[in-house]
């Protein structure tokens, strides 16, 4: 699937709620479907600064594509997270600098979080973006 499909995909399930509790317990949902990152790369460079909670995220490029895992203690966060992964994983370096992620604004995400969290979800692209920076450069 693409970028777009994905986010598309995320899009239809936030519809399918008539209130934020139910959406809410979506995104907990997929934080509990993350299957999380080994405890090998809990360590504070894998930490996500300007997250509340902590957040640890792993990359990795197979076959061209970056692979991220991620795992967070706060399971909101986690599904969170766990959503950029299942936009942003599995997809070449530039597929994922090029993305525009408009699920965000799409499922109301950007005006349902608290400020901290907003920001923390802004520094979860930030860092997703900057590792397929990393391996664009290797390239």
């Amino acid at each position: 699937m693409t970028i777009n499909e994905q986010q598309n995909e995320i899009i239809e399930d936030f519809e399918l709620f008539d209130d934020w509790e139910g959406k809410y317990e979506y995104i907990i949902d997929m934080g509990k479907q993350l299957p999380g990152i080994p405890d090998k790369y809990k360590t504070e460079d894998n930490i996500i600064k300007g997250c509340q909670s902590v957040v640890w995220l792993n990359a990795k490029k197979e076959h061209n594509h970056v692979v991220f895992e991620a795992d967070s203690q706060a399971v909101i966060v986690k599904g969170l997270v766990g959503m950029l992964l299942k936009v942003l994983s599995n997809h070449t370096p530039d597929e994922i600098l090029n993305a525009d992620l408009y699920f965000i604004e799409k499922v109301g995400l950007a005006g349902h979080l608290a400020q901290t969290r907003s920001n923390g979800l802004a520094s979860m692209v930030k860092q997703m973006k900057t590792y397929a920076l990393a391996y664009s450069a290797r390239d």
